[in-house]
């Protein structure tokens, strides 16, 4: 019997979904939608691969709907598609795992536990990338379910990447740099190997630029370093978020605005990037349609500090072989290579203008001694086969007792 998988990213009013069957050896990918206006007015969408709508829901009155209802409805579609494929397992993306859990691994109790426990850590993501596990568990508690961590490709980077200088004391409690895009990161290091493997055992640097963005140094396929650190608030300017910020500039807006932590995390998360600094919005296909000087300024901010940072990514790498754009900034937006790339001149990096207009694979010129590299992440694919994998190795281990959906075993990395 074909069997399938489901794929979870959840988000405080979103969450989007993917179907693999899975015949033993390949991976193959059915279905993929998403829920939107969770706590408003909840839209269930799902197409298949060619874009076509297989259903459509709304919810009349949905505002106080939650997961459970929603996954309900939504599992009991997916087993009425699949026919005679029977779904084995749920795969989550995860954002924090901390220092504890650096691969993907099966839930269980005392894993959800820990889980939580990082909620401090990532407070606007990790309650609901939990919530739609224990929802999952809820409705369907015989289906395993992985949990699939943003934070792991950074796992073993060298100390000297994650320490922050604090004193030791608040080290040991876990504040050092985390970097996060981890999945993605780690789909475009494998998928590089497979097309380029010259290029992969290489340094390079991947650009993950979407709302939130962030750049990865990439040396022989390892995470050697990252701009994101602590939180997903560090690094880059996104569409909402500041980026890398002074810190005695927090301390000013606590003692002479009288801001509340509350307020300071708006302010931070939700109302700067892109959108603060245009007055306009986050959305930077808006921002370059857009003659606003305010909108200029964003863009350029924008890209002024993506070149800074691979400046620094550089130096961690001690060089550049080649450079990745990737994800819905990266892959689609044509002015923003071009101006990261003329920005980045000085490494004798030199795009080929007409490659980049037509969105080819390879977009530097030949004589370029970085190769610069258009490759579209999947996410999803890459919490499909950790899943896989992690059930593989759930299934060799030896009998332990289960509740109904979460696994009692201590939770490991194993």
């Amino acid at each position: 019997m074909t069997k399938a998988l489901i794929t979870l990213n959840a988000g405080s009013s979103s969450l989007k979904f993917a179907v693999f069957s899975h015949d033993g050896i390949a991976l193959d990918q059915k279905v993929h939608g998403k829920i939107e206006g969770i706590g408003t007015a909840p839209h269930l969408i799902a197409k298949d691969m060619s874009g076509r709508v297989l259903t459509e829901h709304r919810w009349e009155n949905g505002s106080g709907l939650g997961h459970e209802d929603f996954f309900r409805q939504l599992l009991d579609w997916i087993d009425e598609h699949l026919g005679d494929a029977e779904l084995i397992g749920a795969g989550h993306r995860v954002v924090h795992g901390g220092a504890q859990f650096y691969r993907p691994v099966r839930v269980t109790p005392s894993l959800l536990g820990a889980l939580k426990a990082l909620i401090p850590l990532a407070p606007l993501h990790q309650p609901h990338n939990l919530a739609a596990i224990e929802a999952v568990a809820a409705v369907r508690p015989q289906l395993a379910q992985v949990a699939c961590f943003d934070t792991a490709f950074h796992h073993d980077q060298p100390p000297v990447a994650s320490r922050l200088a604090i004193p030791r004391a608040l080290s040991a409690e876990g504040v050092k740099r985390y970097g996060f895009h981890g999945i993605s990161y780690e789909f475009i290091a494998r998928r590089l190997a497979e097309i380029d493997p010259a290029l992969a055992a290489g340094k390079i640097i991947v650009a993950h630029l979407g709302n939130g963005a962030s750049l990865c140094a990439i040396k022989g396929g390892r995470s050697i370093d990252t701009t994101m650190g602590f939180t997903a608030l560090d690094g880059l300017v996104m569409g909402t978020r500041c980026g890398s910020i002074d810190p005695g500039v927090l301390l000013y807006l606590l003692q002479h605005h009288g801001m509340t932590p509350a307020a300071l995390s708006h302010l931070l998360y939700d109302q700067s990037g892109l959108l603060g600094v245009s007055g306009i919005s986050s959305d930077m296909r808006e921002l370059l349609g857009s003659d606003n000087p305010h909108a200029i300024e964003a863009v350029e901010l924008f890209c002024y500090h993506i070149a800074r940072e691979a400046g620094a990514l550089v130096s961690s790498m001690g060089g550049l072989d080649g450079f990745i754009f990737t994800a819905g900034i990266g892959e689609n937006a044509v002015e923003i290579r071009r101006l990261v790339c003329e920005r980045l001149a000085w490494l004798d990096v030199a795009v080929d203008q007409d490659a980049n207009a037509r969105h080819d694979a390879i977009i530097s010129t030949a004589e370029s001694r970085v190769i610069i590299r258009v490759l579209p992440t999947d996410e999803e694919r890459m919490i499909a086969l950790h899943t896989t994998e992690a059930l593989d190795r759930s299934a060799r281990a030896p009998a332990a007792a289960f509740l109904p959906g979460l696994d009692r075993s201590r939770p490991t990395n194993g």
